[in-house]
C-alpha cells in the first residue's frame, strides 16, 4: 500500500518502511501527517477523509551544502556564500 501526503510545500509518495528527508518540522519522536492526497486506490478532493500517515523521527539535521555565487562581469563584483537547509529524517511506520 502506498500513500501521497503533503508536508510543507512538497508532496511525497511513500510506502510503509520508507525513510525520507522532509522539510524541518518540530517533532521529537513521532509525527502524524493528516494532509493525505491519495491512499492506494482512493484519491481525495483535496484530501482523503480520515486518512493518516504515521512516521517516526529518526534525525534532525542539515542537508548538503549549496554554494551561492554571484558575479557581475567587468565590475569587480563577486560574492560567495553557502547554505545548508534544515531537514528532518523520518521513517514511515503506518498508513491508516
Amino acid at each position: 500500500m502506498f500513500a501521497i501526503f503533503k508536508s510543507g510545500a512538497k508532496q511525497y509518495s511513500v510506502k510503509v518502511g520508507d525513510t525520507l528527508a522532509i522539510e524541518k518540522i518540530d517533532a521529537k519522536d513521532m509525527v502524524e501527517f493528516t494532509e493525505v492526497l491519495a491512499v492506494a486506490d482512493k484519491i481525495g478532493a483535496p484530501y482523503v477523509a480520515g486518512a493518516k500517515v504515521k512516521a517516526k523521527v529518526v534525525a534532525q539535521n542539515r542537508g548538503e551544502k549549496i554554494i551561492v555565487f554571484k558575479k557581475k562581469r567587468r565590475h569587480n563584483y563577486r560574492r560567495k556564500a553557502g547554505h545548508r537547509q534544515a531537514q528532518t529524517i523520518v521513517k514511515i511506520t503506518d498508513i491508516a
